[in-house]
């Protein structure tokens, strides 16, 4: 397995594993991946891509780096944005090898402390957290109203 940051051969592949991973929103995707390597996006401001030996993507990860991230307790807190693995390569080691980059790079800029979310239903991707060692800190629902 090869896990490096994404490069412009990627966009295709990252895409399609984007809108699997959220698939609400299936026109962003395109723009998004054009706009992060133009410079423009916010988040994320780094995208790793694990790849087989015969440089079949994998996975993803997206990670920014936040000032607040529920439970941690530094104001710099590297953040897991979007974590994927394709279906057929879950179980074998690609999301912990996707999770130890993240965490290399998050050492290299500064952080101490990897955050993450996961929507309250999404049971299997709470396993996954865990089974790469993070600590549930919480279950929130968010709200807004439009004023």
């Amino acid at each position: 397995m090869l896990i490096q940051s994404a490069r412009h051969t990627d966009r295709e592949s990252w895409q399609r594993m984007r809108e699997a991973l959220w698939p609400s929103a299936p026109g962003e995707h395109a723009g998004e991946i054009e706009r992060y390597f133009s410079g423009e996006l916010r988040e994320p401001i780094e995208v790793f891509v694990a790849f087989d030996d015969r440089s079949n993507a994998l996975g993803f990860i997206e990670l920014s780096i936040r000032t607040y991230a529920e439970g941690c307790v530094t104001d710099r807190v590297a953040f897991v944005e979007g974590w994927y693995v394709e279906p057929a390569a879950r179980a074998k080691g690609v999301g912990a090898a996707l999770i130890s980059v993240a965490e290399t790079w998050a050492r290299s800029q500064g952080c101490t402390e990897l955050g993450s979310d996961a929507e309250v239903e999404n049971l299997s991707s709470a396993a996954a957290h865990r089974a790469v060692g993070f600590t549930e800190t919480g279950v929130i629902r968010c709200f807004k109203k439009s004023l």
